[in-house]
């Protein structure tokens, strides 16, 4: 038996306490303190804002949507829970400072003892990725969730990088796939600015997962193997603007949607596509990307589809505050309410 085969007979009903019932008053918004990277500094040396989880989390309090008692704190993934997806050899690989350095992009972390970066650095990550598990089962539960985190689309599961250790995307729905009867297909929607070749690699040559993937042809990965397991694509030219952007969005969304019923949306909100990050190269105004999040959420509505939203990347500090407001949107709309289905 192949190491994948044993691992997902092994795995299939392993313990977990990812997979829990939340109180009628709770919203589907997963986070927890422990997202935030904050140590010696370090985090400076990476473009990514470390600690805008905990700000998108204060912005909707301070609006009076959410306050500690109504949103789900976010359980770390354990090493049964990653077992999922990635091997054991992977993860060992994870013991070694170096081999996390070159995946966070902060080489300093190279020189650290590897409990410190466990704990400080990896921690947070697996934290991030037990709330991407969480929310796929409160999506399924409630019509729609929101993990404040994850979105780590670069990581497959033999493979880390572009500051993504776990394959949180792909851990999401092979734990629908294996938990939740009424889930045995899936469209991972990826509207970062760079491809997602991660959950790429992993559902190669998977029939039960249809990706659409939208990004800047020119930045990082390039993988152009990862690109053969997209099945809407499109690649953008540098500094595309509102009004491009979002008629090409919409455009594939209405086809893939027309072509495939999926039983969950899982959709990667990423923020680097605003105008002057340094990493995404594209120039959508915050409203473009507050449009851009509605047109998702109204998608998977007309569709009946449950959707899971992950936050991803974005590399300005104003990034907190436009996702704020981006969820308040959709709340104003009806497209996110408390309401258990």
């Amino acid at each position: 038996m192949s190491e994948q085969n044993s691992r997902k007979k092994d795995n299939l009903l392993h313990n977990t306490k990812l997979y829990i019932d939340i109180l009628s008053t709770q919203w589907p918004i997963v986070y927890s303190p422990d997202y935030n990277i904050s140590f010696l500094g370090l985090e400076k040396l990476h473009p990514f804002d470390s600690g805008k989880w905990g700000k998108i989390v204060y912005f909707l309090k301070e609006e009076k949507m959410i306050n500690d008692e109504s949103i789900v704190k976010a359980q770390e993934a354990q090493e049964d829970d990653l077992l999922v997806v990635h091997s054991k050899r992977y993860l060992n690989k994870l013991k070694w400072s170096f081999i996390v350095a070159t995946i966070t992009e902060i080489l300093p972390v190279a020189f650290l003892p590897n409990f410190i970066i466990q704990r400080k650095v990896l921690r947070p990550f697996r934290t991030q990725t037990g709330g991407t598990i969480m929310a796929g089962k409160l999506a399924i539960d409630r019509g729609w969730a929101i993990n404040v985190g994850g979105g780590f689309h670069h990581c497959s599961s033999e493979q880390g990088g572009g500051f993504c250790a776990y394959a949180d995307i792909t851990l999401a729905i092979k734990f629908l796939f294996e938990r939740v009867e009424a889930v045995s297909t899936a469209m991972i929607i990826d509207l970062d600015a760079h491809q997602g070749n991660g959950h790429e690699r992993d559902f190669m040559d998977d029939n039960r997962v249809y990706i659409m993937d939208v990004f800047n042809r020119y930045i990082y990965p390039g993988d152009g193997f990862a690109k053969r397991a997209i099945k809407w694509k499109i690649e953008l030219d540098w500094d595309t603007e509102d009004s491009e952007y979002l008629q090409k969005v919409e455009t594939l969304m209405s086809k893939a949607l027309q072509e495939v019923t999926p039983d969950i949306i899982v959709y990667n909100a990423g923020t680097d596509i605003l105008d002057g990050d340094q990493l995404g190269g594209l120039a959508i105004s915050p409203q473009g990307i507050i449009k851009r999040d509605q047109a998702v959420f109204e998608a998977a509505q007309k569709h009946k589809i449950p959707i899971l939203m992950v936050t991803s990347g974005g590399y300005q500090r104003s990034t907190a505050r436009i996702i704020a407001d981006s969820i308040l949107n959709l709340h104003r709309l009806q497209l996110i309410d408390q309401r258990v289905l």
